[in-house]
């Protein structure tokens, strides 16, 4: 999908653009968290650019959502609805990648930013389980309002015509629903939280402690100013445990109070409770005479370099699910490149594959283009990092510049990074590649990040030895395709011809599409659009014969367009191969100025009168071809005198999920009538726009026009 530039405001200055959208919303669905994704030009992926209620770490894996995710914004911007989710339940049957990393019990709506005619972007609201598990009509006014209200504050911007800028992270709007306090109030909650005989301690939503008084201090054996501004599992080894975390995020993401026990050596167990609040969590700290709850019981023991965090398994688990859907390389190294740099820490990511001895630059974050033509196209048997791991299977880490330079003299400080991991990306023994990670600071990489990393690295590699295959298959039927669609048209006498063909969207095998045009005298042809069913190799091999059929029927002179119809209809019956197609036939006469025009369930034809004004020529349908041996094809005569336009296409230009077909045909009319360009082909990358524009294609799009004119 396309879309106008969005100017910096969203992600930068004028950052007011949506900040007030957003804090309306929250406040008058009662809505917990709030996210803004918005879609930049020419791209497929929505950028997470706001977020209220969310820390950033819980939100990271969100920052980036390709379009054809099966993920709730992701089907509210394509489909241009609202997307309800009620329970926990329902989160895990339809969108198990969003019950997976976030496996708690929520409400969620998804709602798309648009005018009508362009996806801006999406919103996600989230509310506790205490808000009734269905929207109020009231609340589903209010969100689609905020939305409708938010896409012409785009669209203006967009028109002003100042650049389109994102962030590299999301911005954060404080609480929106929190209560102002004066400076007596503030003292005597202080007092009062000091004399406490019990702990407590206060987290943010990011779960980096802001308070904790004295005897909370007393009970977790630290000072408070050991702890304030760090996460308390991360600065006490035995609440180092994934279990601790997680009721933390849990209770973040939820909104709802929970508790978990843990011991701390030698034998004190403490009961920690925690109340969350959209500006922070509140935490109850009591011994307790039970057993802890954690199910590492001896964590006390362990270093917090021996174990992963309950965030980095989620991250781990959420990509691993990402790459299962992933089909082309560029899948993979989308998803690996939008999920790793905001999940995993590093600031950079280079990922390179094995091409024919040498290491492909094949995508990359938070390095620059120049940097990486420098090092594309190495040989596998140069001196580097990235080179070396896949000769020798086993990854390297570099704290520092001087370990990288001890291992490697010759190296030389390029990226402005401090530490770096470079991991082979091997499959059954086969190096497919090398994944380059480098981080702004000193890095120890303990051997619990190491683990990590390494399953990191072997999820991708198997995804990339999949999509290496996919794209094989995929290349092959494209070449299929393509080699029998026409390469040139033939020159028309009286007549201009532009034509376009796309190939199906994201992620789909290649289809059946095609057009064609014939000459049967000096001054007359016929103009053939068409679609056979399916996408993939037997429907491109079908979509030949069916076109090579209706060509050479079509070049017998005097043949009528519903006689050659309806004999390609019973060729592909006796064929028998199990696809239908539907095809339209126009008989072009240029001394008469007609056409004759039958279709076999095709889209209709739009016809363009020299005035301007736009007809859809619904002519009398016949069946699809292939269906019935005895079916009958009416031919229907139109006028088509100089300077009018005649727009043959197929469903692709105006199929979009959840849009009525006749609606988005009356549309694309009204811009065919509305269009001020003279040239053909420009006409034809205008309508073209139109529809990459105001929602995403995921079939094929064929296009032919016609344009009579009074010349030779």
């Amino acid at each position: 999908m396309r879309v106008p530039a969005v100017p910096a405001s969203a992600a930068g200055p004028g950052k007011g653009l949506l900040d007030a959208v957003l804090a309306e919303v929250m406040r008058d669905t009662g809505a917990s968290v709030g996210l803004v994704f918005l879609l930049p030009p020419g791209e497929r992926v929505l950028r997470l650019v706001l977020a209220s209620g969310m820390s950033r770490e819980i939100a990271a894996p969100w920052a980036r959502v390709p379009v054809n995710a099966a993920i709730p914004v992701a089907d509210a911007v394509r489909q241009r609805r609202l997307v309800w989710l009620g329970s926990q339940e329902e989160i895990a049957r339809r969108y198990p990648r969003v019950g997976i990393v976030l496996p708690y019990d929520f409400r969620v709506a998804a709602a798309p930013i648009t005018d009508g005619t362009t996806a801006w972007g999406g919103i996600v609201l989230l509310w506790p389980v205490g808000h009734p598990a269905q929207l109020s009509a009231g609340e589903q006014e209010t969100i689609t309002a905020c939305c409708r209200r938010a896409a012409p504050l785009l669209q203006q911007a967009a028109d002003s015509g100042r650049p389109l800028g994102f962030a590299d992270e999301p911005r954060l709007l404080p609480a929106l629903h929190s209560r102002e306090a004066d400076s007596a109030q503030a003292v005597a909650a202080l007092g009062c939280a000091e004399r406490l005989p019990v702990g407590c301690c206060a987290l943010d939503l990011d779960g980096r402690l802001t308070y904790i008084n004295p005897a909370g201090a007393e009970l977790v054996g630290a000072g408070a100013a050991s702890l304030l501004g760090k996460r308390p599992w991360e600065v006490l080894p035995w609440l180092h445990d994934p279990v601790f975390e997680d009721r933390y995020r849990e209770a973040a993401v939820s909104r709802q109070p929970t508790s978990f026990t843990a011991r701390r050596p030698p034998d004190i167990r403490l009961s920690f409770q925690l109340y969350p609040h959209d500006s922070g969590i509140s935490v109850h700290i009591t011994p307790t005479a039970g057993n802890p709850t954690a199910t590492a019981a001896e964590a006390a023991a362990t270093s917090p370099a021996g174990l992963v965090g309950a965030t980095g398994l989620y991250h781990l688990t959420h990509l691993a699910t990402a790459l299962a859907e992933a089909v082309s390389v560029q899948d993979v190294v989308e998803l690996a490149a939008d999920q790793i740099v905001p999940a995993f820490g590093p600031k950079a990511l280079a990922l390179l594959t094995v091409d024919d001895g040498r290491l492909r630059i094949t995508g990359y974050r938070g390095y620059s283009p120049e940097l990486m033509d420098r090092f594309d196209a190495a040989p596998l048997t140069s001196d580097t990092p990235a080179a070396h791991v896949i000769t020798t299977g086993a990854a390297s880490f570099f704290a520092t510049f001087a370990d990288l330079k001890r291992a490697y003299p010759p190296a030389v400080l390029q990226d402005e990074m401090a530490a770096w991991a470079f991991l082979p990306l091997i499959v059954s023994g086969r190096p497919v590649g090398s994944l380059v990670l480098a981080y702004d600071q000193p890095r120890p990489f303990p051997p619990a990040e190491r683990a990590m990393l390494t399953s990191l690295n072997g999820l991708i590699a198997q995804a990339l030895d999949r999509a290496r295959l996919y794209d094989a298959n995929h290349t092959l039927a494209h070449t299929l395709q393509t080699g029998l669609l026409p390469h040139t048209l033939p020159r028309l006498p009286g007549f201009d011809v532009a034509a376009r063909y796309r190939p199906a969207g994201y992620g789909m095998d290649i289809g059946g599409d095609f057009y064609d045009l014939i000459v049967s005298t000096p001054t007359t042809a016929a103009a053939v659009i068409g679609d056979v069913q399916g996408h993939n190799t037997t429907a491109a091999a079908l979509m030949g014969q069916v076109r090579t059929a209706v060509h050479a029927y079509a070049a017998t002179a005097g043949a009528s367009p519903g006689g050659v119809l309806a004999c390609t209809n019973r060729l592909l019956v006796d064929l028998d191969p199990g696809l239908f197609a539907s095809c339209l036939i126009a008989h072009l006469d240029h001394t008469h100025h007609r056409a004759l025009l039958a279709t076999a369930g095709h889209p209709p034809a739009l016809l363009r009168h020299p005035d301007g004004h736009t007809d859809i020529l619904r002519v009398p349908p016949g069946l699809l071809l292939g269906i019935d041996l005895d079916a009958n094809y009416p031919t229907t005569e139109i006028p088509l005198p100089p300077g009018s336009v005649l727009a043959l296409y197929t469903d692709g230009l105006v199929e979009t999920p959840g849009i009525d077909i006749d609606d988005a045909t009356d549309t694309l009319a009204g811009h065919l009538a509305a269009a001020e360009h003279e040239n053909l082909d420009a006409l034809a990358d205008a309508l073209l726009h139109h529809a990459e524009q105001s929602a995403p294609r995921y079939d094929d799009i064929a296009l032919l026009l016609i344009r009579p004119h009074d010349g030779p």
